[in-house]
């Protein structure tokens, strides 16, 4: 193990329909890339009852390693593991109300995470197991990170994943506010769905019975 990063996240996600069209508008707002496209494979972990999941919480091992287009695999030294452990969602400091009042939806995801980076995320799978977790979900998704000149406190992550593209604005309530409007969004564009959630919420409407949120074996490293 390298480090330890206990923190709160405070994200919130938005919908990309057109990604070339985006990166030219992160362009000619002079976003600066701090960590080049990465492809991330993650697993959940939980009891065979899902305790975690009931209690609103998380643990996961997360595999990055760079994801060149056109470029062969890059060497295992390159592969970066790491462990986190997300507590239970708390209450949005900024909310709207819809319909008559009847209902509160928040507009950023606030909760606690603490991270730490591993020599060995096998090492650490096997430590899980050993613990009576078990891995109950997978998903993968090619990440970029942004920041944004002038808007300070701020992650501009653009991830590309099997249901869509999303942009996760993570930092300062402030600071996600500004950078959505940069970006031409609003408010009531913004998720605080997990992707987990927009997973299954996807196969709901193709009719398909979830299991892993993978990409196709020709996406891989693409």
């Amino acid at each position: 193990m390298r480090h330890a990063a206990p923190g709160r996240e405070i994200e919130t996600k938005l919908r990309v329909a057109d990604v070339p069209a985006l990166r030219r508008l992160l362009k000619r707002l002079r976003a600066r890339v701090i960590v080049p496209r990465t492809h991330e494979s993650n697993a959940l972990y939980d009891t065979g009852g899902k305790a975690l999941n009931r209690r609103g919480e998380l643990i996961r091992i997360r595999i990055e390693h760079p994801a060149v287009r056109g470029a062969k695999r890059r060497p295992t030294r390159d592969t970066t593991a790491i462990l986190t452990f997300k507590g239970q969602v708390r209450k949005s400091p900024i909310s709207k109300t819809t319909g008559r009042g009847s209902k509160v939806r928040p507009y950023f995801k606030v909760r606690e995470e603490i991270e730490i980076s591993l020599d060995d995320g096998g090492k650490m799978a096997e430590i899980l197991r050993a613990l009576g977790l078990r891995p109950v979900f997978r998903y993968e998704k090619f990440r970029t990170t942004y920041v944004l000149p002038g808007v300070r406190n701020l992650k501009v992550e653009l991830d590309e994943t099997p249901v869509g593209s999303f942009l996760e604005l993570e930092g300062h309530t402030a600071a996600i506010d500004r950078a959505a409007r940069l970006l031409g969004y609003g408010r009531s564009e913004y998720i605080t769905q997990t992707y987990g959630a927009l997973y299954i919420a996807d196969c709901r409407r193709r009719g398909a019975q979830p299991s892993n949120m993978l990409f196709p074996p020709t996406k891989k490293m693409r």
